[in-house]
């Protein structure tokens, strides 16, 4: 394969291109569904083609193909060459790239135990386990499980020179028990909502949710909000789990930091982003012990790889230094325009697909805190737990959270659960209030496998590490 790719660059090399890249992508994936004890989705599937980026006469061109034989790649490179030229008929300014490294090495994502070799019968059985034990209540009307898990084989070759091939494994489940009572429904979830946790490790990672462990209080806490009280109304100190944390880091500073957006590119669908190039360094985004990295290179994170996909190499940047903003996810278009060079973050949801950028893992670093301290040191509040839903304005300023829960704290103890439980919030405000976050113990990087963006629509793999953090004076609820 990288001789039938590197032939085509040299094709097009001699066509006088400005530059070119090859990207090969196999896809092996299985998806497995779960309801009510019943299979409803058992599928594998295998995705194979090659896409071609040209840079001519300062002009993006690009086509892809569902082929591996080099004639039919060749055909999708010359595709690719006439949509460059006539895109420069109208090119304002030449396309330039920042600087890279013509790497030439192999990636492999680290695991234990290959998912595709575990049987099948195993995998399910462990579902129909999760489901069946979660529909033993009358109130239980929807027992949902799932797992997915992705293979996939890259080969990226450039008229620079790199050849980069990547291998790497996803693996993720979760569920969720949907109570109805015959007036409202409340649902409750684990590892995480929307599909669980996710990770780039093998079948040992799902194992180590110990998903059977808390089917029980799943199943009892979902009966159990059917008849709680609603969330007050009222403005007060609140704590989030790390799962919601992780939410509220991708909407409020993942998404607004992708400098594609803050360009204008993305403004016709996926919106724009209030963090303008004008106050980087200078915008106070929040409190002093706010500090969020873009780090692609933790072993074993979902949003963690050795190259993007122009072939930058993974990397730890910052994002908000002591509260302050300092740093975009960038490629190598875009970098050059706040003087930079890329920090790795282009990657494309298949051959099929032009890179963007796109988060990798966006991560709140750990503070200092015990949760069980954090919980006694806040007089009054609430406790928020597991996303439910999210609205948040295109230029991700404005926002409000729905959580599958929520506690209240009184005099430092948890006390009665709320339901529909809602918080409000501007973004630069919200995290100056931050004032305390967990420590590495109560740290986890949660995978997030439906991040979309782009059109077509491209969803991508991401991933946040967070811990339980608090947020002090916080509008709760909804005002009547």
């Amino acid at each position: 394969m990288k001789d039938k790719l590197n032939s085509v660059l040299d094709w097009l090399k001699n066509k006088k291109v400005d530059y070119a890249d090859a990207r090969f992508v196999r896809v092996e994936g299985e998806s497995i569904r779960v309801t009510n004890g019943v299979v409803d989705t058992l599928a594998k599937d295998v995705n194979v083609g090659v896409g071609i980026r040209v840079i001519d006469r300062g002009a993006w061109g690009f086509a892809a193909i569902a082929s591996i034989k080099e004639a039919d790649i060749k055909k999708a490179a010359n595709k690719a060459l006439q949509t460059a030229r006539a895109s420069a008929t109208t090119v304002k300014e030449k396309i330039k790239l920042a600087d890279v490294p013509p790497y030439k090495d192999h990636f492999a994502s680290p695991y234990e135990k290959d998912p595709f070799e575990v049987p099948v019968h195993e995998k399910v059985g462990l579902l129909l386990e999760i489901s069946d034990r979660l529909k033993n209540h009358n109130l239980i009307k929807t027992a949902e499980a799932s797992c997915d898990f992705y293979k996939t084989k890259k080969l990226f070759c450039s008229t620079e020179g790199a050849e980069i091939e990547q291998d790497l494994i996803e693996s993720g489940a979760g569920y969720t028990a949907t109570a109805y009572d015959g007036k409202e429904v409340q649902k409750r979830s684990y590892p995480n909502s929307h599909r669980g946790d996710f990770a780039t490790r093998g079948f040992e990672f799902i194992e180590g949710l110990r998903l059977l462990d808390q089917v029980d209080r799943v199943r009892e806490e979902a009966v159990q909000l059917l008849t709680a009280e609603p969330c007050p109304d009222t403005e007060c100190d609140i704590v989030i789990c790390g799962p919601q944390m992780a939410l509220q880091v991708h909407e409020s500073c993942g998404h607004p930091t992708e400098l594609d957006r803050v360009l204008g590119t993305e403004i016709s669908l996926a919106g724009g982003s209030f963090m303008q190039i004008d106050g980087l360094s200078k915008l106070k985004y929040g409190s002093e012990i706010v500090n969020i990295y873009a780090d692609a290179t933790i072993p074993g994170a979902l949003g963690s790889f050795g190259y993007d996909d122009e072939g930058v190499k993974s990397q730890r940047s910052p994002i908000i230094l002591n509260g302050m903003h300092v740093g975009y996810l960038t490629s190598r278009e875009t970098a050059p325009v706040i003087g930079q060079t890329s920090n790795g973050a282009m990657r494309a949801d298949g051959w099929n697909r032009i890179p963007l950028i796109r988060m990798t893992n966006i991560n709140l670093e750990p503070g200092e805190w015990e949760l069980e301290d954090l919980i006694t040191d806040t007089k009054e509040g609430i406790f928020f737990d597991m996303n439910k839903s999210w609205s948040i304005d295109d230029k991700r300023l404005n926002f409000q959270f729905g959580t599958e829960c929520a506690w209240e704290i009184k005099n430092g103890k948890l006390g009665k659960i709320y339901k529909n439980p809602l918080y409000t919030g501007m973004t630069p405000k919200f995290w100056n209030s931050c004032d305390a976050i967990c420590n590495k113990k109560h740290w986890h990087i949660w995978g997030v496998p439906n991040c979309g963006k782009g059109e077509p629509m491209q969803v991508a793999r991401v991933a946040h590490g967070t811990a339980p953090t608090r947020f002090r004076k916080v509008k709760v609820g909804v005002s009547k």
